[in-house]
């Protein structure tokens, strides 16, 4: 074990910060809010990542700690994506009974696409946007970006901050909106275990949270879908970036971009 992997173990402050913030979320326990036909469920680990926003801000922690703090997220989250492995494999059946739906659901995620680059077409962003917009902004699409135009780029910049924006409010997000839609509208619990696969463990264990309280008589199987979207999405999320969504976003781009000059310039003309 090399020195640095030493001394991240031996950062008895940052593990005694953590202990601290779990044992206040733990604490504060589960709390439901009825909202109309669904239910919002404020789970512990909602109030375990914003009071670690709020810690992070404080002299309590250092930035050395917050970066050895990164580091370990890896590490737990390898073993998440362990634990869905092994609860995926018993519900094996269930997951072929599923077909291509697993599969063709990574399209879904190029949804960021036709969503949210118009809306930053049209709040003025210029090349951020490819990067902002072309995908979620997680770890693939990260290095993805970083290899194509450099991390110093404006599309390098857009990624960065769309990464940094999901690992803040991502978690809090999807835990919040996952219990409410499944229990909100009449889509099946399976629907929305698979729909929190987006490749990211961290939203991924916080949407699956609310699920499996709202439906715990079928836990184990919204847990096996949900870790198994998760991991194909990881697996084939690279490519559909690659090969579908990075060369739309740049076409659509493109055509937003002048359609927008072209309305600018009627509007000058006009004006003048």
């Amino acid at each position: 074990m090399s020195e640095n992997a030493t001394n991240l173990w031996k950062d008895w402050r940052l593990h005694l910060t953590v202990l601290a913030i779990v044992i206040v979320a733990e604490l504060i326990g589960t709390h439901r809010i009825p909202v109309g036909a669904g239910v919002i469920l404020l789970l512990p680990m909602l109030y375990a990542v914003i009071i670690g926003i709020a810690v992070y801000f404080t002299p309590v922690v250092s930035k050395k700690q917050s970066e050895n703090a990164e580091t370990l997220v890896f590490i737990t989250l390898t073993l998440l994506i362990a634990k869905f492995g092994v609860q995926a494999g018993p519900a094996l059946p269930l997951l072929i009974e599923a077909g291509p739906a697993l599969i063709l659901q990574e399209i879904g995620n190029l949804g960021t696409i036709f969503l949210a680059l118009p809306v930053a077409i049209l709040l003025g962003l210029k090349r951020e946007a490819v990067g902002m917009t072309h995908s979620i902004g997680r770890e693939p699409n990260l290095a993805l970006i970083t290899d194509k135009y450099g991390l110093s780029s404006p599309e390098g910049r857009g990624v960065m901050a769309i990464y940094i924006f999901g690992t803040v409010f991502g978690s809090i997000f999807l835990g919040l909106i996952s219990g409410f839609l499944a229990t909100a509208t009449p889509l099946h619990p399976y629907s929305f275990a698979m729909a929190s696969g987006v490749g990211s463990g961290s939203m991924a264990a916080a949407s699956l949270g609310p699920l499996v309280a709202n439906f715990p008589d079928m836990a184990d199987e919204i847990t096996a879908f949900s870790g198994a979207s998760n991991l194909l999405t990881s697996v084939t999320g690279l490519y559909a970036s690659i090969l579908i969504g990075l060369p739309l976003t740049e076409k659509m781009y493109n055509l937003l971009s002048r359609m927008r000059s072209k309305k600018e310039v009627q509007a000058n003309t006009k004006g003048a």
